[in-house]
């Protein structure tokens, strides 16, 4: 059953994190780390803001190796977070061009106990900072004795273990995509456009509950799409085409990431075997998602099953990720990646294969890693391709 109410996380929760965090800053030598993405910040603080959507007002969370953390806020932010369990909150005057924080910034991280020199800032893999380039120079020219590095390694180390609440909002955005997958046969018909499929489905995820929608990806082609970043065309699905819908929703700011497939009308036997391949490939991946294991042997063994030597498989570079506050996540199921799976993370386990030139089909299921193996959080996609008339 689909929740229909968002239930705050606990202060246990939050605290819980911090206590990783700060032991892990004593592992990687840093005195705190500084959070300006809207993603960390919420993971944080616990905080959810429109204004993540303006780049006029950067927000900051320092984090010491010891003590509560620290928000340096926009004024027009202090009363939300105030309503959070971070207490410590200092403030400007925004839009302030000339100082945006970066003076409060500055005089914190200063007085933090110095006992590395370091501070590390999500410089590094799939993060972003939040504030301009031109003001993070600035704020480290004026940082005496007090070093920048990158932190990224700490904060995903923190963020791929997802804690049982964090858990509950996937497969709550699961749930909620599921139901519209299920009933794309009975709103969906052969003629109907792209953009028509795009916006009935989202129009569903609306009504079942979703959060945010940044992304319904739907492409249609003759055997198969030749592509899936593009947005949708007023192209009409036709008679022999495979109809591929991925969606990234949001509950409770969580992500689910999974693809359905759709047969329309009659399609050809090379299709029906290229599905077949890449679905036997994604029942091996979930088989070796287990803890201990390294990524990349999750690809090796979706690539045996495709019959590749695993260099040319499609032109994803990976056969899944990770998932939570960000649609993707580390670690990247993909050949070099020796991220080692333990309990807690949520991967997206997706096979794809180009089995013709410009024909593309791709598969995927999302598992939480447990301490035995993984559980399928996803309803497991059907062997036969579910048809559209």
């Amino acid at each position: 059953m689909i929740a229909d109410r968002h239930e705050s996380f606990t202060r246990s929760e939050f605290e819980s994190r911090l206590v990783r965090a700060q032991a892990l800053m004593g592992e990687h030598k840093l005195d705190g780390i500084l959070l300006s993405s809207m993603d960390n910040i919420r993971y944080t603080a616990g905080i959810d803001s429109t204004f993540w959507e303006s780049y006029t007002r950067p927000w900051f969370v320092l984090v010491p190796a010891e003590g509560e953390p620290i928000a340096i806020i926009p004024e027009i932010g202090r009363a939300i977070m105030k309503t959070t369990w971070v207490k410590n909150i200092r403030s400007w005057p925004s839009p302030r061009p000339e100082d945006e924080g970066t003076s409060l910034l500055v005089e914190a991280i200063s007085a933090l106990p110095r006992r590395h020199g370091r501070i590390g800032a999500e410089l590094g893999m799939e993060l972003r900072i939040g504030m301009p380039v031109a003001q993070f120079l600035d704020l480290r020219s004026r940082l005496q004795g007090v070093e920048i590095v990158d932190g990224s390694h700490l904060i995903w180390l923190l963020r791929m273990i997802k804690s049982p609440a964090e858990v509950a909002r996937i497969q709550n955005a699961i749930d909620i995509a599921g139901v519209t997958f299920a009933d794309v046969p009975n709103f969906i018909r052969m003629g109907d456009s792209e953009r028509t499929v795009q916006r009935e489905f989202r129009g569903r995820l609306n009504s079942a509950g979703a959060g945010a929608i940044p992304a319904v990806i739907v492409r249609s082609d003759l055997g198969g799409p030749f592509e899936i970043t593009g947005g949708p065309r007023d192209r009409p699905i036709a008679d022999g085409d495979l109809l591929f819908i991925d969606t990234g929703m949001t509950f409770d700011g969580y992500y689910c990431d999974y693809d359905r497939n759709y047969r329309v009308g009659n399609v050809t036997d090379a299709l029906l075997r290229a599905h077949e391949q890449v679905w036997k490939a994604n029942e091996a991946g979930l088989a070796a998602a287990r803890p201990g294991v390294v990524a990349e042997s999750i690809f090796a063994a979706m690539a045996s099953v495709l019959s590749s030597d695993a260099e040319d498989l499609n032109s994803n570079g990976r056969m899944g990720h990770g998932l939570g506050l960000r649609v993707t996540e580390p670690p990247s199921i993909r050949l070099g990646d020796k991220t080692v799976l333990a309990p807690g993370m949520v991967l997206c386990i997706e096979p794809g294969l180009e089995y013709e030139p410009g024909k593309i089909v791709l598969h995927e299921e999302t598992v939480l890693i447990t301490e035995d193996g993984a559980q399928l959080l996803t309803p497991r996609a059907p062997r036969d391709l579910p048809t559209i008339n």
